[in-house]
């Protein structure tokens, strides 16, 4: 029997939400900030690559100029897509005490308010979070090697879900895999790397709900993804937005059935500074709720990346210093800049 929540703007429907961050209940003031993003072309701008037809030139030139690209003809089926939305909107609907039972469970740990995670999910603790910090979102981080493991709050809610999520995450590997591999022969990698430099073993997923919030603030913060690659679906509400070049801010338009693919700093590495890690940023909704699902995947822990521009370096090593950076000041600001040469290669 499909779960009946409380109908949206009922004040028992806020029961799922976050203390803090339910209506008339938070101390967040006037953070200054203008979410307004800079007007796109229109039609949307982002390069499309067909996955039934996959364009090794399309791909590079996406890679060097975009960092971001949409994945059509992907092959995920839409009933699925459809499945993982509605399953995803059903956990984000339970009340918050069952939700935040999980922060520290290693399957599907439940966060919100900050996106500065250790890497089995848990929120990294840096002392009080000032209330400007906090972001208007929930989540469930999922380690997808960990899903058979028994939650620590028994739910079918979230069973289901569970069941959901192994599935998409087996067609995200799929996708990545042979995205990565177009990838690496464009930037001539020696195919010995291609199982340790993409390894789906090492994936996770992150399911965001972005909350109305009724004032003008980020749901997420301008970033880059620790990740060799990211795949993102979401729903019908727009906020996502990408940086071309150095300021020019784009929306990214929430097509129905296609998938964003979002290159992170291990593959610009990787690539000698070719390919980009694109900044990437959420603003959050006056009217609505957003849900997106984001697949993560990386390099084997131990996996030595080469680079003319970076001294080696392993995920181990990158994962390590963003958690210090994290533990820190509550974000990743440097990233890849802890490796880099100070006399690079041209």
């Amino acid at each position: 029997m499909k779960m009946m929540s409380p109908s949206i703007d009922t004040p028992s429907y806020y029961d799922s939400y976050p203390p803090l961050l339910r209506p008339n209940n938070n101390p967040i003031q006037d953070l200054n900030q203008d979410p307004n993003p800079i007007p796109s072309p229109n039609p949307d701008p982002i390069p499309v690559i067909d996955f039934q037809n996959i364009d090794s030139d399309a791909i590079s030139e996406a890679c060097r100029n975009w960092g971001v690209f949409r994945l059509i003809n992907h092959g995920v089926p839409d009933a699925l897509l459809n499945q993982l939305r509605g399953r995803a909107e059903e956990a984000f609907s339970l009340p918050f005490d069952s939700k935040d039972a999980l922060k520290s469970c290693t399957a599907m740990a439940y966060f919100w308010g900050t996106p500065a995670l250790t890497p089995t999910g848990e929120t990294v603790e840096r002392g009080p979070t000032p209330p400007a910090d906090v972001k208007w979102f929930e989540g469930f981080n999922v380690l997808l090697n960990q899903l058979s493991q028994q939650l620590q709050v028994e739910d079918p809610v979230l069973d289901n879900f569970r069941l959901v999520l192994d599935e998409y995450g087996r067609h995200q590997s799929r996708l990545a895999t042979t995205i990565f591999k177009a990838m690496a022969e464009n930037l001539n990698l020696d195919q010995n790397l291609y199982e340790s430099y993409l390894s789906p073993s090492t994936a996770s997923m992150r399911i965001y709900r972005y909350l109305k919030c009724p004032l003008p603030v980020w749901g997420l913060n301008a970033h880059t993804d620790s990740t060799v690659l990211t795949v993102l679906t979401h729903d019908d509400v727009g906020g996502f937005q990408v940086c071309k070049g150095d300021d020019e801010w784009i929306d990214v338009e929430p097509i129905p059935n296609t998938l964003v693919l979002i290159l992170g700093d291990l593959i610009q590495a990787m690539s000698d500074d070719k390919y980009k890690s694109v900044k990437h940023r959420v603003k959050a909704n006056k009217y609505k709720e957003r849900i997106s699902v984001g697949y993560f995947v990386f390099s084997a822990i131990d996996a030595v990346i080469q680079s003319s521009k970076y001294k080696p370096f392993t995920y181990a090593d990158f994962r390590a210093r963003v958690q210090q950076d994290l533990k820190a000041i509550g974000d990743k600001k440097v990233g890849l800049g802890h490796f880099k040469l100070t006399h690079a290669s041209p």
